[in-house]
């Protein structure tokens, strides 16, 4: 009876098949665009971005959690730049870090299509959507690894969290852009 017991306990145990993934910062950022005046289209990225991801494809269940440095912010402009980084809009030696951490992931098949979560900017949490336009796994021809990298998109109203430098001159959605990829751990 015992080796029953056992086998029948082993059949009806979940297996575990979560998996973590380490954000590679290389190639991963937040880049963000909004209009100016109406007459282009200004933007700009945060080229350090680091954080985890957790997948489990078998339930559709993950989580995300992501960390950006904002004095990292890169417009092209090294005046905006400065600006950027001041009072007005960052104020990056008062709040050193800007979080995302999912509250909810969806899946369409066996793919992430929607993370929900909060983004703390300038030390106001608010809830915002990702759209998560694209997604895939692959072993990475050099590291040998298993590597996920996914594009996802969300437009906030920048004055929810405090930048209200401008307004209403200029427009107050923000388009943020989320590249990431992240390695499988071991």
């Amino acid at each position: 009876m015992k080796p029953l017991f056992i086998a029948a306990a082993l059949l009806t145990a979940a297996p575990v098949m979560a998996q973590t993934y380490e954000v590679d910062t290389r190639h991963s950022h937040m880049s963000w665009q909004m209009p100016h005046l109406g007459l282009s289209t200004y933007r700009g990225k945060f080229a350090r971005t680091a954080g985890k991801i957790t997948l489990d494809r078998a339930a559709k269940s993950g989580a995300m959690e992501i960390t950006i440095d904002p004095a990292s912010q890169l417009s092209g402009d090294e005046r905006l730049d400065k600006h950027l980084q001041s009072e007005d809009f960052f104020n990056v030696a008062k709040f050193p870090a800007i979080t995302f951490k999912s509250t909810k992931v969806q899946f369409n098949g066996d793919n992430p299509s929607r993370i929900d979560g909060d983004l703390t900017m300038l030390g106001i949490t608010r809830p915002v959507i990702l759209q998560v336009n694209g997604f895939k796994c692959i072993q990475h021809p050099i590291r040998k690894q298993e590597v996920c990298g996914a594009d996802a998109t969300a437009t906030i109203k920048r004055s929810e969290w405090g930048i209200k430098y401008g307004l209403p001159g200029l427009i107050d959605d923000v388009k943020l852009d989320l590249q990431v990829e992240a390695y499988k751990q071991q």
